[in-house]
């Protein structure tokens, strides 16, 4: 969220140079003036739903550093055996709590694929 919060910042670091610069002709624009109140809308709307998440990503913070210290080797490993990934279905999750990866069948040797508007006869 932070990320989110600095690009808008930055766009609206943009955006504010040449709004000045119109303020000298004789002022903001109505649509300037909407677009400028839309945003700082959005900005109060958001603002406690943000710090509420900032919160939560907190707590969370050591859970996660405790899982990755536990599970990386184990995940490490797994991406050592498995070489590509694209010839596995999704996982499964069996009704007992295995997970399971299901390799895709090869195709079968000299069958081409047809090609655009062909009929295999």
């Amino acid at each position: 969220m932070r990320q989110i919060f600095s690009s808008l910042a930055v766009v609206l670091a943009l955006v504010a140079p040449p709004a000045f610069a119109q303020e000298e002709d004789g002022g903001t624009s109505l649509m300037e003036e909407g677009a400028r109140l839309f945003m700082e809308g959005i900005m109060k709307e958001v603002d406690p739903a943000v710090k509420e998440l900032q919160k939560l990503l907190d707590d969370m913070q050591p859970a996660f550093r405790d899982f990755a210290k536990e599970m990386g080797p184990a995940l490490a490993e797994l991406m050592d055996e498995v070489e590509d990934w694209s010839a596995y279905h999704p996982p499964e999750i069996l009704p007992n709590g295995d997970i399971i990866l299901r390799r895709k069948e090869p195709e079968a040797p000299g069958e081409e694929p047809l090609g655009e508007g062909e009929i295999e006869l």
